[in-house]
């Protein structure tokens, strides 16, 4: 029979590796082009300009807004408290008018009394109402000052 030798492998020759790195290939720096990096400089820069403008036209425009509607609460509340004060003074007149009727003791007096609680009546409404009109229009005068305002700030930005 033949004799069996056992298998010993033969050192292998050293394998060279390519000199191509996968990774080192995402490791280089790719410098753009002076022009591309001059505009997007400038494009940057144009653009922080404009955030700029339109954030301070609408810290502007808030301040505006919350001017315009402090001074209409304030005047609402003044024609609210008018139109309490009206209220009040007409409920009293009418109590009164009333107390009077009870006093009457004839028709032509009770005609005479109510023509002129009417005509009374008539007055104090027409002062009533032109006083009514004075605070509607100051309201409206003094809501409509910070819109003028604030549109003769934005005209001088602007120019």
């Amino acid at each position: 029979m033949a004799e069996v030798t056992p298998y010993t492998a033969k050192p292998r020759a050293k394998v060279e590796t390519s000199a191509f790195d996968p990774a080192a290939a995402f490791n280089t720096t790719i410098e753009p082009p002076v022009a591309l990096r001059d505009f997007a400089a400038e494009g940057f820069a144009q653009s922080k300009e404009a955030y700029n403008k339109a954030k301070s036209a609408a810290d502007d425009a808030v301040a505006l807004l919350t001017d315009m509607y402090a001074t209409a609460m304030k005047g609402g509340a003044d024609y609210g408290r008018k139109l309490i004060e009206i209220g009040h003074a007409n409920a009293e007149s009418a109590f009164e008018f009333a107390g009077k009727l009870l006093a009457v003791h004839s028709l032509s007096e009770m005609i005479e009394l109510a023509a002129t609680y009417t005509r009374e009546r008539f007055e104090t409404l027409s002062e009533q109402s032109r006083q009514l009109s004075i605070i509607a229009e100051k309201v409206a005068m003094e809501t409509a000052e910070p819109i003028r305002d604030g549109i003769s700030r934005a005209a001088k930005k602007v120019a």
